[in-house]
């Protein structure tokens, strides 16, 4: 898992924890110990809202290390290096072996290039994809939910925040923190 990754867990509608993996995991051991897993606890990814679960089981180590990078074959695992397979076509193969310093370093260097250049609309966009992930998950039965979610996706930050007004708190001030990227910009027009 990676190191900068956050998460926020739920006790219900009342916000646990957030923060790294190993505090979060830590903080849903000592709550499931002392409520006896009497209120299910939703464990979300900050940055994409996919939800996630950790198997608390056991000692602190136990957990702790089912947390940890597991090796995960080629590659240079000391440095985060995973080897994965991509399909491409064989022209793509083709100008990625004439380019200096081999293939991997040419895609490493388009994808850096890419991520410089992402702009506001894609970081809105990936706002609103996180957003709504964990309101389907945590509130997708709260009234005004289906009206909440157009107006995050219509971009409509006033209706948004009235609509989700009457939701518990912690649920509500999570959501609208996630979703705040989203209103930050104007969307940037889609080429077709």
């Amino acid at each position: 898992m990676e190191e900068s990754l956050t998460f926020t867990a739920f006790a219900g509608h009342k916000l646990l924890v957030r923060g790294d993996v190993r505090s979060v995991v830590l903080a849903i051991k000592s709550h499931t110990e002392r409520t006896g897993n009497a209120s299910p606890v939703l464990v979300f990814e900050d940055q994409s809202g996919r939800q996630v679960d950790f198997d608390v089981s056991g000692s602190e180590d136990d957990v702790l290390s089912r947390i940890a990078p597991a090796p995960k074959g080629p590659g240079r695992p000391k440095l985060g290096v995973v080897s994965r397979e991509i399909s491409l076509l064989p022209r793509h193969w083709e100008w990625l072996e004439r380019q200096p310093h081999g293939i991997s370093a040419a895609v490493r260097r388009l994808i850096d290039d890419a991520r410089k250049k992402s702009t506001g609309a894609e970081t809105a966009r990936l706002a609103r994809d996180a957003a709504s992930k964990v309101m389907w998950a945590i509130a997708g039965d709260f009234p005004d939910f289906e009206e909440a979610s157009r107006a995050l996706f219509a971009i409509d930050r006033t209706r948004f925040e009235a609509l989700i007004r009457a939701w518990p708190k912690d649920v509500r001030s999570h959501i609208r923190e996630m979703a705040a990227p989203s209103f930050a910009d104007p969307p940037e027009p889609e080429s077709v």
